[in-house]
């Protein structure tokens, strides 16, 4: 029990230590992240659907 009470405090500690953001950088830096997974999920997207189209073209052509 003592051990936790310790790191607890060393936590308490660092955390007083730690720089954080301010509120305009924050804000700043969630529409950055929030923009690229919009872009990256859109490419994914047409990449998903050209390997469909790819696929379902293989199949086609094996079948007949």
């Amino acid at each position: 029990m003592k051990d936790v009470v310790q790191f607890l405090s060393q936590v308490r500690v660092e955390l007083t230590r730690v720089v954080w953001p301010k509120f305009d950088d924050w804000i700043g830096s969630t529409i950055v992240v929030l923009i690229l997974v919009a872009l990256f999920s859109i490419y994914l997207f047409f990449i998903d659907s050209m390997f469909s189209q790819l696929a379902q073209w293989v199949f086609a052509y094996q079948g007949s």
